[in-house]
Formats: structure tokens, C-alpha cells, sequence
């Protein structure tokens, strides 16, 4: 099976539930990350992008880096050669 480098995610006026952690999950599982926007309806300020991407990979249950860009959050796999440290 050949796994595809990327997924969109999108979270609006519903937020972050448990059926958005396990589609979050499935998405993990088959691409190596997954990009999320946070829409305006979501209620997303840039004080709270921290604290709902913190929420999300807290109740993950794949480990996974996070990268914040303005208003989106990259999930990014562990554990697939990324972690290793690369000599100069």
C-alpha cells in the first residue's frame, strides 16, 4: 500500500469532537501529514489555534509533531524517519 504525503482537514462551528479526533486518526493513518484549517466559524483567534492544536494531539492516539502556520496546524507522523537526527 503506498501512502499518500498529505490530507486537508477542516474544523468550523462545530469544533473539536470525538468523531473529528477519529477521522483525525484515519487520516493519520494513511497519509504522512495532515494539514487542518481552523475556519472563522470555528471561533479561532491566534491565542486559541495553540490551545485547540494541543486539545487535538492530546487525544490523538498516533504520536505526531505539530507545526503552527497562522491559522492552520500540521500533524506530521512520528516515526517515519523524520525524528532522526541528520549529521551535517
Amino acid at each position: 500500500m503506498v501512502m499518500k504525503p498529505s490530507a486537508q482537514f477542516q474544523i468550523g462551528k462545530n469544533g473539536i469532537h470525538d468523531s473529528t479526533i477519529a477521522t483525525l486518526g484515519l487520516l493519520l493513518e494513511n497519509h504522512k501529514q495532515v494539514r487542518i484549517s481552523f475556519l472563522p466559524s470555528s471561533g479561532r483567534t491566534s491565542a486559541n489555534i495553540k490551545q485547540m492544536a494541543e486539545e487535538i494531539v492530546s487525544k490523538l492516539s498516533r504520536p505526531c509533531y505539530v507545526k503552527i502556520i497562522g491559522f492552520k496546524v500540521i500533524l506530521l507522523r512520528k516515526g517515519l524517519g523524520h525524528d532522526k537526527k541528520q549529521d551535517l
